[in-house]
């Protein structure tokens, strides 16, 4: 290994020091973890491109669900319903 010094300011510190206590492991070894994981390309792109495959891969999970425009339209009747009988009822005392 090859040393190297950083500077962290106190709220990255601070918050540095607490993962490593929640995780039982240093400083150090978290921060290697982060800079590994940066430079294997955890990326922005990289990162979207793995939560549009998990969205795909689970796309119809739940097929007793009406297709998106309806669904929310349904959603959106009930509520005006209910808003619509609290009303009345506020209306009545």
């Amino acid at each position: 290994m090859k040393r190297t010094q950083i500077y962290l300011d106190e709220e990255q510190s601070r918050r540095l020091s607490e993962r490593a206590a929640a995780t039982a492991r240093t400083r150090s070894d978290l921060i290697r973890d982060a800079l590994d994981r940066y430079l294997d390309g955890d990326t922005t792109e990289a990162r979207l491109r793995s939560y549009r495959e998990a969205i795909a891969a689970t796309a119809g999970a739940i097929p007793r669900l009406p297709p998106g425009e309806e669904y929310v339209e349904a959603i959106r009747a009930g509520d005006q319903s209910r808003d619509d009988a609290l009303e009345r009822r506020w209306r009545r005392g």
